[in-house]
């Protein structure tokens, strides 16, 4: 009896999970009439990126090259949020640029109907060695 009741207890905290995920997901606004920006708009986040990121030394050592892809969400007040890697190349480059995506100020967030929403991006950095 006790491990039924382990077993419903752990079945119920997945799908609470789970559910609680879906409703995230499902608030993310896939056609925004106004896209959230970056304040001074796509030059100035290219600038924010290119002087924020620091290459890992041990990667500069090994010759570590690659695109890292960070999905993330601008959120109705403008703050980025869930930021994760979807797409990495070496943990040590992967950390620096969800490092880089979650020191972002905030955003002028993306409207529908006049309202604020939330916005989902995905963001390629590259790490070249020159």
């Amino acid at each position: 009896m006790k491990v039924f009741k382990f077993f419903v207890s752990v079945l119920f905290l997945f799908l609470a999970f789970a559910i609680g995920s879906y409703a995230q997901e499902s608030d993310i606004c896939k056609e925004p009439d106004v896209m959230a920006e970056y304040p001074g708009g796509n030059d100035a986040l290219i600038s924010f990126i290119s002087e924020n990121v620091k290459y890992p030394e041990e990667c500069k050592k090994n010759k570590i090259q690659g695109k890292v892809f960070i999905s993330y969400v601008v959120d109705k007040s403008g703050k980025v949020t869930n930021a994760k890697v979807e797409r990495g190349v070496d943990p040590l480059l992967d950390k620096e640029a969800l490092r880089v995506v979650n020191s972002m100020g905030k955003w002028n967030p993306g409207t529908k109907d006049g309202k604020a929403v939330n916005v989902q991006f995905t963001l390629p950095i590259n790490f070249a060695l020159k």
